[in-house]
């Protein structure tokens, strides 16, 4: 009997060492999501040299990033965030997915595309994620929490949500497979950035959707919300570490975007550096987004888990520079062209590195282009996760890139049949291709194209469209078969009630006017 019962107890403690085994081979991950962050908006350079807008900001702990991982100087989002948000956490394409502007209110397109001038909008999935089949202009995916945490991630979000509509299922991240949500909700921005003003939680702003939900214990304190989502993102990932289970945190900042305030710790450095009173808070809350890397980098090395958690740091799109910006507008990414909102490179080349102890080299840097859907395949990839979605998945992993392989170039596509709102270069709603050197933009309302050599023109200065026939025609094409195939919505003209027509029709009369 006791010979039977030693048996049993150093099965139990095999099978026990196996599991605590297993739990330190799978990797944590965070995601360090950073809303609205320019490809400019730091001190460490994502292009050849550094400009002055990396020497005006200060952020040490994305140079610390970068000297242990890997540094990406053609990562790509969409122009605005619920479309970049929804593929990555769906893998698919905007133009597949639909959701391809910002969501808030239900079953209600935007009231600048109401209003547009000339171009009738389709309606597109203006609910974001769809968890219900009864719900319409949804969609209908398996989504990446979800996966990870059936695989045995604890998982917790942090900060902004954004990926369902008021008064949908997935306006709360928990319905999505997370197990603890901290602040998101269905609005894609705060109403304060203050513990001061409770975050936007006053009597004089009761009823309106931007305020931050769920931080009452911090009302009233003098404390920055970065800050305040960093402690609580600490806090929580606490729970699977004393367990010994792997974590997936998405740190989801609601910095940098809009409204611009100044977090009291970092805004005086910029005001000694004669910045205007708006650019100087907004390197504030930058410097505040940095030092929430760096506490969360110590926190790591403090707890012994740096060695196996992998950090993916992202921006959703690109940096604001059409509004709200003092100085000259359109020029805060320079030297790409213009901003969030545009299909310009200014509004979609985001700033990415990624650190994977012992596989990704450190202090490396990666010039192939991918593309935020990416993310998907390529985080199920890390936690070594296999399983079935609903959707069709156009993102492709990029961990070759990561291991310094090499990938084959693909097409990237942008969609956007929508209005934003405010003007600029890029600014309207388009269809766009990358691939190789090559980008083209076809815009709905002209029917007329820029095409650009991105490679020896990287501030879109020179439109090639009416000399470089060829690459014009067979891009062209590509982007006409693909938003074809995925069954992409386009606009019609309201003058005439026809449908915008495909980029490869609108490039045989373009080049015929111009014979």
């Amino acid at each position: 009997m006791n010979n039977y019962l030693l048996l049993f107890l150093g099965i139990a403690l095999l099978a026990c060492s196996n599991q605590e085994d297993k739990a330190k081979q799978t990797p944590n991950i965070i995601l360090f999501l950073v809303d609205d962050l320019g490809w400019q908006d730091t001190s460490v350079p994502f292009w050849t040299k550094k400009t002055p807008l990396n020497q005006r900001y200060h952020t040490p702990n994305m140079e610390r990033l970068a000297s242990e991982g890997m540094k990406f100087t053609q990562a790509y989002a969409t122009p605005v965030c619920s479309p970049s948000r929804i593929s990555l956490i769906t893998g698919m394409n905007a133009a597949r997915h639909r959701v391809t502007n910002w969501t808030l209110r239900k079953d209600q397109i935007q009231p600048m595309e109401r209003n547009h001038p000339s171009l009738d909008f389709p309606f597109w999935n203006v609910n974001g994620l769809g968890l219900e089949d009864t719900l319409s202009y949804s969609v209908k995916a398996t989504p990446l929490p979800l996966l990870l945490k059936d695989a045995g991630y604890y998982t917790v979000h942090a900060g902004k949500a954004h990926w369902g509509a008021i008064g949908t299922s997935a306006e709360d991240p928990v319905n999505i497979g997370f197990d603890i949500n901290i602040a998101g909700h269905a609005a894609g921005a705060p109403k304060s950035y203050l513990g001061t003003e409770n975050f936007g939680n006053l009597p004089q702003f009761e009823g309106q959707p931007w305020l931050v939900p769920g931080l009452e214990e911090y009302h009233g304190e003098d404390i920055f919300l970065t800050e305040v989502l960093t402690r609580k993102a600490l806090e929580a990932i606490q729970t699977p570490i004393k367990k010994g289970q792997a974590f997936f945190l998405n740190m989801s900042l609601y910095g940098v975007h809009t409204p611009i305030m100044a977090d009291d710790r970092f805004v005086q450095t910029y005001y000694d550096l004669g910045l205007d009173s708006t650019e100087a808070k907004y390197a504030s809350m930058i410097a505040a987004m940095d030092k929430s890397l760096g506490d969360i980098m110590d926190f790591l090395e403090k707890e012994n888990l740096a060695k196996n958690t992998a950090i993916l740091f992202m921006s959703d799109n690109g940096g604001l520079s059409a509004v709200a910006r003092g100085g000259k507008r359109h020029t805060h990414n320079a030297p790409l062209s213009s901003g969030k909102g545009s299909i310009r490179e200014g509004g979609i080349r985001e700033p990415m590195m990624v650190k994977w102890p012992n596989k990704v080299l450190p202090n490396s840097t990666c010039d192939d282009y991918l593309i935020i859907e990416d993310f998907f395949a390529t985080i199920l990839e890390i936690a070594g996760v296999e399983a079935e979605v609903k959707q069709t998945v156009d993102g492709q992993s990029f961990v070759p890139l990561l291991k310094g392989e090499s990938m084959p170039k693909r097409p990237l596509f942008w969609h956007y049949p929508n209005a934003w709102g405010p003007t600029g270069p890029g600014i309207a709603a388009y269809s766009a291709i990358r691939l190789e050197d090559w980008k083209l933009i076809y815009y709905h309302d002209s029917e007329l194209f820029e095409l650009f050599n991105i490679n020896k023109d990287i501030g879109e200065t020179n439109n090639l469209a009416a000399i470089e026939k060829d690459h014009l025609l067979r891009l062209a094409n590509q982007l006409s078969d693909y938003l074809i195939a995925v069954d992409a919505q386009m606009p019609s003209h309201k003058e005439t009630g026809k449908q915008v027509v495909w980029p490869k029709d609108a490039a045989i009369h373009f080049l015929a006017t111009k014979n």
